[in-house]
């Protein structure tokens, strides 16, 4: 196991640096009526983040099932806050004009199986 701790934002020290993104979705309903467009960007994002889960840069992610409306996670392990942003900004969901949206929080330690 891994402990380690962030940096400040877009500092680079070597270290490993963890973040939860939370994506939004549009409504608190968007799992129990999801449109055929966002399902499509849907797909799209899952692609697009399983790239990161092949580079490692993504450690696990997937739907929140919160009874106050569905979000999604995704845990991160990458060098700076600017590349979680960088990641973030990109994905098609937020690109899509949709009114999805990412919250993205550092983690003070993490502790990960390795």
């Amino acid at each position: 196991m891994q402990d380690t701790q962030p940096t400040t934002r877009g500092e680079s020290t070597g270290e490993m640096k963890y973040f939860l993104l939370k994506l939004v979705a549009p409504r608190p309903t968007f799992a129990s009526d999801i449109t055929d467009a966002e399902l499509e960007v849907m797909q799209e994002h899952g692609t697009y983040l399983k790239q990161y889960v092949d580079t490692g840069e993504v450690i696990v992610m997937g739907p929140v099932l919160d009874p106050k409306g569905s979000w999604g996670v995704a845990i991160l392990e990458v060098h700076s806050e600017d590349k979680a942003r960088s990641i973030a900004e990109k994905d098609p969901s937020v690109i899509s004009g949709l009114g999805f949206r990412y919250e993205i929080y550092p983690m003070l330690r993490a502790i990960v199986r390795k």
